[in-house]
């Protein structure tokens, strides 16, 4: 038996997710453009006359946010400019082909498009990331890089404000990660419907209450152009699992993807609880919390050779740094010419990086360079520590990162 629309009298053809109204195909177009516009002007995201960039990957999200805000900006006169802004990360077979998609809406919604690339801003494309990393911890790298590059392209077009594609799901599933993860700081502000306020750049998301599903009958019902293929080296990302943990949820109570954004909402913190300052990044001048920000420390594990620098227990890979220069150090200090000026030491049978100029195994005997020190192999090292002509070893505090 047909169902009638729960809004007017036709027939309806699809059951909202998020409210379980049935509703006819224009009853729906109505009510899911409502709402956004609601979230915009409740939460005063727009300011007549400013500049709006609009993070544009081509995927299901972005399009649709493109075309609804180019919509309510011509319903309601909100008096913004709107471009799109796309980020190429590198990766062949996917980002190339959803960038045509891209340029597509460029054409079909008559606006400015502006696309930056890793490569461009940091020398390094994800494929190359992902040869070094593997695909373990490649997001890591994604996700802190494409954040500062949509700032940075952003700064680059002089707007006023980013709006991304963030729905009601990726705001649930960041509540749940940063719960699993302990992560108060980013717990705390991750239900924010802007956030950067502090900063050059405030990033709003005007989809923070939009349900995932209802945005792809959108796209579907409107025939919007968008790119669907997942990302190619996103298969084990640990957002996944939460995605899945909240899809799981939302069978049983579709309610709980909202619930879980309130509840977020909700969570205060205890005053004795010390929180991260922002500051500026010594190096790049991007915001940060930290002397030198994520993006340039994860740059230098790249350049080095150390991709786990900035991944997990950061002072593991810093003193494999730190031994690294150490072991420079010595191979310089070894090369010393003896009779300089500077006292040499010799180790019998030891790795010391000195030849030793006898044969014997328990000790080294006198020299015939009048400078050159012979030293006992038993207790050594700590003499050879108290003779390396005032130098000491790097340690993390040396490192310049």
């Amino acid at each position: 038996m047909p169902v009638t629309c729960s809004s007017c009298v036709r027939q309806a053809i699809l059951k909202r997710p998020k409210t379980g109204d049935a509703l006819c195909k224009d009853c729906f177009f109505s009510a899911f453009e409502e709402e956004v516009h609601h979230t915009i002007t409740s939460a005063g995201l727009f300011t007549p006359g400013e500049t709006i960039a609009v993070g544009a990957s081509g995927g299901k999200d972005s399009t649709v946010l493109a075309y609804v805000l180019k919509l309510l900006n011509q319903r309601y006169n909100y008096n913004v400019q709107l471009i799109l802004l796309s980020v190429d990360e590198g990766i062949t077979g996917y980002r190339d082909d959803s960038l045509e998609t891209v340029k597509r809406n460029q054409q079909q919604y008559d606006l400015p498009l502006k696309i930056v690339s890793y490569e461009e801003l940091y020398g390094w494309t994800m494929d190359a990331i992902v040869k070094q990393i593997g695909l373990k911890n490649n997001c890591t790298f994604c996700g802190v890089f494409r954040r500062q590059a949509l700032d940075r392209g952003a700064m680059i077009l002089k707007v006023d404000k980013i709006v991304t594609g963030h729905n009601a799901d990726d705001i649930a599933e960041t509540v749940i990660m940063n719960v699993l993860r302990g992560d108060i700081a980013r717990l705390r502000r991750c239900t924010a419907i802007t956030t950067g306020t502090d900063g050059a750049l405030p990033r709003c998301k005007p989809f923070k209450y939009t349900y995932e599903k209802e945005i792809v009958m959108y796209a579907y019902f409107k025939k919007l152009d968008y790119f669907s293929t997942e990302c190619i080296y996103s298969p084990n990302a640990y957002r996944g699992f939460a995605r899945a943990y909240i899809k799981d949820l939302e069978k049983i109570r579709p309610s709980a993807i909202i619930d879980i954004i309130h509840s977020g909402e909700s969570l205060s913190v205890k005053k004795e609880v010390r929180m991260p300052v922002q500051g500026q990044c010594s190096r790049c001048g991007y915001m940060s919390s930290n002397p030198v920000c994520k993006a340039c420390v994860l740059l230098e594990g790249l350049n080095r050779g150390l991709p786990r620098l900035g991944i997990g227990k950061e002072h593991k890979e810093r003193r494999k740094l730190a031994d690294k220069l150490a072991r420079e150090e010595a191979e310089s200090i070894s090369t010393s010419v003896p009779g300089s000026g500077e006292m040499d030491v010799v180790v019998a049978g030891k790795s010391c990086g000195v030849a030793c100029s006898c044969q014997s195994d328990t000790s080294c005997v006198d020299s015939t360079t009048a400078d050159l020190k012979v030293l006992p192999v038993a207790g050594c090292e700590d003499e050879l520590n108290k003779l390396q002509l005032d130098r000491r070893k790097p340690t993390v505090a040396d490192i310049d990162f």
